[in-house]
């Protein structure tokens, strides 16, 4: 990655020009920056930023010049002090929340809010297993799972993140080790194993994940810190129970403006109420975005990372 100097574009129809506040990372930046997953090259990185509306195209009326807006989804080019950005595509911040707090959550409040209620409806009685708890997303599925009335079986990466995953509303809480996980899950639920895992670890968890599942439950993989997992012979998931697997994306759960707008209101209104709240766990300057992706990669990060124009 390298810091290019651009002049700032004149909108055209439909889009505004935003002088960007704070810019979110998440690990899909990483994803997308190694290869893992591919797009177009060269390229800009960053799908959540937020800031101030500068100028305007023709026929964009959802925002007027100084409003402070965010956003949570591509085209790609985030990593920028300035940007162009498709108006329909904004959300409007309230006064109460600020740019750093919106360019930590949004995305990652996006992704919690479809997988707890559109990939598995999660409500009273529903027993998860959830690793990452201690980053990004798994702590606000966490807390907005307990809201939702679920017991949570946190899995977190050493010992040291015990306390905030407990902190944060889980139930119980496991260090992971792929070897005893499963057995781990059995012991805590009596041998009933839980309705659904949500997984973003990939290779490393993926039998474990399995294995911690009740009969018909269903397996979430929606990440990859580890590696793809290999492929299932479906055989495999009749012998372990009659198992469910799918492998959601965030682009395919906004992809319509409608849908886009619902869940990002959903994730405000659960900020606002207090339901789930950002976690910064460190700034960097944009010119040091090489650092915060390696701290990324690297586990080091215990929340969201911000980066500063």
């Amino acid at each position: 990655m390298y810091i290019e100097e651009a002049s700032p574009a004149n909108p055209g129809a439909g889009e505004v020009w935003i002088e960007q506040a704070a810019i979110g990372v998440n690990y899909l930046d990483v994803m997308q920056r190694n290869g893992a997953v591919k797009i177009p090259l060269p390229s800009g990185l960053g799908l959540e930023g937020a800031g101030r509306v500068t100028a305007i195209g023709e026929g964009v009326s959802n925002v007027q010049v100084g409003d402070r807006v965010a956003y949570a989804t591509g085209p790609l080019g985030g990593y920028a002090s300035g940007r162009i950005y498709p108006a329909e595509r904004l959300v409007k911040l309230a006064d109460s929340l600020s740019c750093e707090d919106a360019a930590a959550i949004l995305f990652k409040g996006i992704t919690a809010q479809y997988l707890l209620k559109t990939t598995y409806p999660v409500g009273p009685g529903t027993t998860i297993l959830l690793y990452g708890v201690a980053g990004g997303v798994g702590a606000l599925m966490a807390q907005w799972a307990k809201q939702l009335g679920a017991f949570v079986i946190g899995v977190v990466s050493k010992e040291a993140s015990v306390p905030k995953a407990e902190a944060l509303g889980c139930d119980a809480v496991l260090v992971f080790d792929p070897s005893t996980l499963a057995s781990e899950v059995g012991r805590i639920t009596r041998g009933s194993k839980v309705d659904v895992v949500y997984d973003p670890i990939g290779r490393l968890s993926f039998e474990a994940s399995l294995d911690s599942l009740r009969p018909r439950g269903l397996m979430v993989s929606f990440g990859a810190s580890s590696g793809v997992p290999s492929a299932v012979e479906l055989a495999t998931l009749n012998a372990k129970g009659s198992l469910f697997l799918t492998r959601p994306s965030l682009a395919a759960h906004t992809a319509n403006d409608a849908e886009y707008h619902a869940r990002a209101q959903d994730v405000l209104a659960a900020v606002s109420s207090g339901v789930i709240a950002p976690r910064i766990w460190e700034r960097y300057a944009l010119s040091d975005v090489a650092a915060a992706h390696a701290d990324l990669e690297a586990g080091r990060t215990s929340g969201s990372i911000i980066l500063q124009p």
